[in-house]
């Protein structure tokens, strides 16, 4: 059974940092291609940055460039989005997402697996 649980998120102030962690389980992580998206309130879900499984590519949606950063472990089965510079719009419940494709970018259809969602939310 494939597990994809999220955790780092909570509560920060505009201008902080916060780096997200999802840890995977039950499939082969180093194919997966993984991604990272959030829905905010009253929004529909929308995607942010995604990492090629082997970890050689990465892309980046244009409101988050400068300031997020996707990365992999394989070896820890695990990816991260350090998020940098955050601001109040960067509020939303944050999801990463597997593709069994060895690259994807911002179709949901193209993922397969879901994490639960970590919360983030501005404080200021």
């Amino acid at each position: 059974q494939v597990q994809l649980v999220e955790s780092g998120g909570g509560l920060v102030q505009a201008g902080g940092s916060l780096r997200l962690s999802c840890a995977a389980s039950g499939l082969t992580f180093s194919t997966y291609a993984m991604g990272w998206f959030r829905r905010a309130p009253g929004k529909e879900r929308e995607f942010v940055a995604s990492i090629r499984s082997s970890g050689g590519s990465t892309y980046n949606v244009d409101f988050v460039k400068g300031r997020f950063a996707i990365s992999r472990d394989n070896a820890k089965n695990t990816v991260y989005l350090q998020m940098n510079s955050l601001k109040p719009e960067d509020t939303a419940v944050y999801y990463c997402a597997a593709a069994p494709s060895g690259w994807a970018q911002g179709r949901s259809d193209d993922y397969d697996n879901w994490g639960q969602g970590t919360q983030v939310t501005d404080s200021s």
